[in-house]
């Protein structure tokens, strides 16, 4: 009796029982910044990156997740396609830290303790805040004073993830970053010496790998049941 009472418990929240199962990982890869020095592509990573992730599955279609990354970005106009930025040449180095929340939504229903719903693409949205390194002032000498700013992102993704051994897990994923600054590179019209010229405001992306450990499997999947 009390076996059959179990299973249809288990039965009946077979929807959300993913909700209880969490996933702790690190991912690791390439960085790069879109704006008005350098290359213009949206996906081409020159610099390491990383961070940690954790999410909460709430169904098997639907994950809640938190990133917190460190995402150096630089540019460098020699690397440009245009001879305009070549001959300018113009280059820069910032470092972002960033923390994100968001829901990863699955393709397909997501469940590494079945064989069958082992992997899927996904697509992410997600609301980011980011500190970087910002220009204050200027000095009569041309000395550059820096100074922390905090502002917000609106990162968006996809991604393919899959059951790898036991209870671990990886992806990899692709995403940028639309912000609402136009000096990640430093440019400013306060100062001519940073007046770079564009008016559109920066972007930067992260391309990488991810693993997870996953913990908290309902009791509904242990053995023998």
């Amino acid at each position: 009796m009390k076996k059959c009472l179990l299973f249809i418990i288990c039965m009946s929240f077979s929807a959300i029982s993913l909700g209880q199962i969490n996933e702790i990982g690190f991912f690791i890869g390439g960085s790069n910044y879109i704006g008005d020095i350098g290359r213009t592509h949206y996906l081409y990573p020159n610099n390491l990156a990383g961070g940690l992730i954790y999410k909460w599955n709430w169904n098997p279609r639907i994950a809640i997740r938190g990133t917190l990354s460190n995402l150096p970005i630089s540019g460098n106009d020699k690397d440009a396609e245009t001879d305009y930025k070549k001959n300018r040449g113009y280059q820069f180095n910032n470092t972002i830290n960033e923390l994100a929340l968001g829901l990863e939504y699955n393709f397909y229903d997501y469940d590494i303790s079945s064989s069958e719903k082992s992997a899927t693409p996904y697509i992410l949205i997600e609301f980011a805040a980011f500190n970087y390194q910002s220009v204050q002032s200027v000095s009569s000498t041309n000395e550059i004073i820096f100074t922390n700013k905090t502002s917000f992102a609106i990162p968006f993704g996809v991604g393919y993830k899959a059951h790898l051994f036991g209870p671990f897990a990886y992806a990899i994923e692709a995403k940028v970053r639309y912000t609402f600054e136009n000096d990640l590179d430093f440019s400013t019209s306060r100062y001519s010496l940073l007046n770079y010229g564009g008016k559109g405001n920066d972007w930067y992306a992260f391309t990488g790998i991810s693993l997870f450990y996953t913990f908290g499997r309902p009791a509904c999947y242990t053995q023998g049941l």
